[in-house]
């Protein structure tokens, strides 16, 4: 572009102090001649790279997953297949579920058990209570029984004595009653025993029995959830949509959750178009102006965009806490920098950008629109990538 201009300002020079002859061409005139467009073209790029800033540092970068298994063991299947778009939800691995479905059985057998426990637990003091009025009836029934012995023993005794009864009969009469004594004195003593179990068994103490099987049921129960999150883990599914540039993962090979060892790396669709800029070349750029890129991937081709946001973070600028600090931002910004990121609208709103694509750009800001033209000019110079200039 700043040739044309010299081109132009060169055929109007010719006819000015040439062809018309309208000026002398003397020193004073051929000082000015030479010096004003070396001025006036400084003065334009100068404000131009203010209103229009360009950079030749464009990059598309995609957030890349490290698939960390979340459990161990053997994988058994691996569907997919690598450099291959793969939709959010799809299957990337399994690995062999055996070992955490026994593990989901048997939280399951230990949640049913202490199921069990409460109930035998909360229902003890009416077993007791029942047991205590079986004993009391059995002991009234044997003291009913008693009372009719002694009667009857001391019949037999008067009839003996009378001359008018058997002294055989009663015999076995007081024979019956030390028998139904000996019965009444087991019951009350079962009785007693039933009592003092009653009275052991205090209301505290069952609720501290009852809460404590309940907490070992709660405990159970995060057991059996946390099991059936491990056998659920056993499969891995892509978390967006994506693809797998390189799958080394093989069935029969041990998958370990190890974070600095992934078992493969997923890269995501969503991408980030960043253009560098120094920082105060930022200064009038705002989100929504519009922006022109140019890529190589697209020969010739202007991609139209729009500011979404500059990233007012970078790494030199966080202070570390303790001796790890994680970069700011997606992608390394060169030092003394920012990073300006453009989304693709319009026409190219859907167009595909290989993550790792390098171009240049520039941002349209909202001042000096008129001088904006040559930025366009400019920026459509790239017109010569059509050309590869290789010898082989």
């Amino acid at each position: 572009m700043e040739i044309l201009l010299l081109g132009i300002y060169s055929f109007f020079a010719w006819l000015v102090f040439f062809k018309f002859k309208w000026l002398p061409w003397n020193i004073t005139t051929q000082v000015i001649t030479v010096t004003l467009p070396i001025f006036a073209l400084t003065a334009l790029i100068l404000y131009l790279n203010v209103v229009a800033p360009s950079s030749h540092d464009v990059r598309v970068v995609n957030y890349v997953v490290p698939v960390n298994p979340l459990v161990g063991g053997l994988v058994i299947e691996v569907p997919i297949e690598p450099n291959r778009p793969i939709k959010k939800g799809e299957v990337l691995f399994k690995i062999e579920p055996t070992p955490y479905e026994i593990a989901v059985r048997n939280a399951e057998a230990e949640v049913a058990r202490l199921n069990v426990q409460l109930l035998t637990a909360g229902a003890t003091s009416a077993n007791y209570v029942e047991q205590l009025n079986s004993a009391r009836a059995q002991r009234e029934a044997i003291e009913a029984r008693l009372r009719l012995a002694r009667q009857r023993a001391d019949q037999f005794r008067e009839l003996a004595d009378t001359g008018a009864g058997n002294r055989f009969d009663y015999e076995q009469a007081l024979t019956d009653v030390q028998n139904l004594e000996g019965e009444r004195s087991s019951a009350l003593a079962n009785e007693a025993a039933v009592e003092e179990k009653l009275r052991a068994k205090t209301p505290e103490g069952e609720q501290d029995e009852v809460a404590n099987v309940r907490a070992q049921i709660l405990a159970a129960e995060a057991a059996l959830a946390d099991a059936r999150w491990n056998l659920e883990k056993t499969v891995y599914y892509a978390p967006a949509d994506g693809v797998v540039i390189a799958n080394t993962l093989r069935p029969g090979a041990m998958a370990v959750p190890l974070p600095m060892v992934p078992a493969m790396n997923f890269v995501e669709d969503e991408q980030w178009i960043l253009a560098i800029y120094h920082q105060n070349e930022v200064r009038k750029i705002e989100p929504g102006q519009e922006a022109e890129l140019a890529f190589k991937m697209y020969p010739g081709r202007i991609v139209k965009t729009k500011v979404d946001s500059i990233l007012w973070a970078t790494a030199q600028g966080q202070l570390p806490i303790g001796t790890f600090n994680v970069a700011g931002g997606v992608a390394p910004v060169p030092p003394d920098c920012l990073a300006v990121r453009l989304l693709p609208d319009g026409d190219d709103a859907d167009i595909f950008l290989a993550a790792g694509a390098h171009g240049i750009g520039a941002v349209y800001t909202d001042s000096g629109k008129a001088i904006q033209i040559l930025r366009r000019v400019i920026l459509r110079s790239t017109k010569l990538d059509w050309l590869i200039l290789k010898l082989h």
